[in-house]
């Protein structure tokens, strides 16, 4: 079974080799999630990186899942640095799963945690956003987010094809 863990900034640096795999098989496997095909492997480690100062700086959590034999596949964070009129909010981003460890409900896992220790920290907003009738979007309605809206051709697939973008909020 796997298991959820949220690191911190030093472990999530540790870790940028094997979040950048989870990153790359996503884009492979065509999840449209900010960067386009082929993403190279020091182009994702310079993301997660930056994700790793983030996490030490106090603007963002990351939580991720580990298979059984502890590598990473899958991740999700939660921004919190948001201006000072929103600090009952916060943005998640970056639900990511490896190919190989999809259908096991770690994305609904690693969602439930994130909005657990969001309740944690006084944030009663969520908000996110992914492509308009996705598996996530699913994955989203199903756990009680709401969607506030759609725009077309918001963003490019990793083949470079315009998909739809839906945003959606969550109160806890």
């Amino acid at each position: 079974m796997s298991r959820i863990l949220e690191l911190d900034g030093a472990q999530a640096a540790a870790r940028v080799g094997e979040l950048a795999e989870v990153l790359i098989d996503c884009v492979d496997g065509g999840a449209s999630v900010g960067f386009m095909a082929p993403l190279a492997p020091e182009r994702a480690q310079a993301f997660w990186r930056r994700v790793a100062q983030g996490v030490a700086a106090g603007e963002r959590l990351l939580f991720v899942a580990e298979d059984d034999a502890g590598r990473i596949c899958g991740s999700l964070s939660l921004v919190v640095d948001l201006p000072d009129n929103q600090p009952h909010r916060a943005d998640v981003s970056k639900m990511l799963v490896h190919r190989r460890a999809r259908r096991q409900g770690l994305a609904e896992r690693l969602l439930r945690t994130l909005e657990a220790r969001a309740r944690e920290l006084g944030r009663t907003t969520l908000v996110l956003d992914t492509v308009t009738g996705s598996d996530a979007s699913r994955l989203y309605e199903r756990l009680g987010w709401q969607r506030a809206g759609d725009i077309p051709a918001y963003a490019l697939m990793p083949d470079g094809v315009p998909c739809s973008t839906s945003y959606y909020f969550k109160t806890l």
